[in-house]
């Protein structure tokens, strides 16, 4: 039984009219100004958070070996995500905000470009790489940290138009 795809090409941007996977050409697209903001957190007991925030965690400085991670995962990006395109990214920054009400850490991620595609999955993946990070260099102290709530908060420039969470 063969499916047929071609009703969908217009809203499917990642498959041809036979169902295939294809990377979208946006050679055509005009450069513009793109940013993306993305944003998670990730919990832990109260004696990690406190460690951590105190500095005494086994493997080091969890705080900048997360926010590092964050920013090169965003310009690896195109190497994780199968059909993401490479792009040459202005800005990243990451920050780590301590939440003792979780407790554990808000992780937020923006990123910027000028290019003919958004800046969402780099946005989002910065966040998810920081995320895992935090986890790694905090497990020999806690191994039930939870990486929660990666989501995209807004994005703007390109032919979609702005996008803000509510």
């Amino acid at each position: 039984m063969t499916r047929d795809f071609s009703k969908f090409e217009q809203n499917l941007t990642h498959l041809d009219s036979e169902g295939a996977v294809k990377m979208v050409d946006v050679s055509t697209k005009v450069q513009t100004i793109r940013q993306a903001e993305a944003a998670g957190q990730v919990r832990m007991l109260p004696e990690t958070f406190e460690a951590i925030q105190r500095g005494n965690s086994p493997k080091g400085d969890v705080l900048g070996t997360a926010k590092l991670a964050g920013i090169m995962a965003a310009k690896q990006t195109a190497q994780l995500i199968p059909l993401c395109h490479p792009l040459p990214l202005q800005k990243i920054d990451i920050e780590l905000i301590p939440d003792p009400h979780l407790p554990g850490y808000q992780i937020r991620a923006m990123v910027k470009t000028k290019a003919e595609t958004g800046v969402e999955m780099e946005a989002l993946t910065a966040v998810s790489v920081a995320a895992l990070t935090l986890y790694d260099m905090a497990k020999a102290l806690e191994k039930s940290i939870s990486i929660e709530l990666i989501r995209l908060l807004s994005k703007s420039g390109g032919k979609s138009g702005d996008y803000m969470v509510k």
